[in-house]
């Protein structure tokens, strides 16, 4: 069955990075948008950036410049470089992967990976 799992979160100071994975099982990426998620304590979840095989890529205000999204279908895995990370960073982190809609299915999640920006 469909799997998805991050990895990469971790503790990092203010206006260091971190590379954000998401490894997919039982499915393949191929024409699927892609995209990272984030919910703060007390937040709801909200979209971080998206990335689509023809439309391209859409980032949040609020991380555009900061953040970029990248995809390999050949490894079924999506990615997410955050640079100049700032303490409103820290969240839960959660991949998100979308089929086309003509293939009614999905969406699916994973599990999330915590991000904590903190000196």
């Amino acid at each position: 069955q469909v799997q998805l799992v991050e990895s990469g979160g971790g503790l990092v100071q203010p206006g260091g990075s971190l590379r954000l994975s998401c490894a997919a099982s039982g499915i393949f990426f191929s024409v699927d948008t892609m995209g990272w998620y984030r919910q703060a304590p007390g937040k709801e979840r909200e979209l971080v950036a998206t990335i689509a095989i023809l439309r391209g890529t859409n980032y949040a205000d609020s991380v555009k410049g900061r953040f970029t999204i990248s995809r390999d279908n050949a490894k079924n895995a999506v990615y997410l470089q955050m640079n100049s990370l700032k303490p409103e960073d820290t969240a839960v982190y959660y991949c998100n992967v979308v089929p086309p809609t003509i293939a009614k299915a999905g969406p699916y999640w994973g599990q999330g990976t915590q991000v904590t920006v903190s000196s």
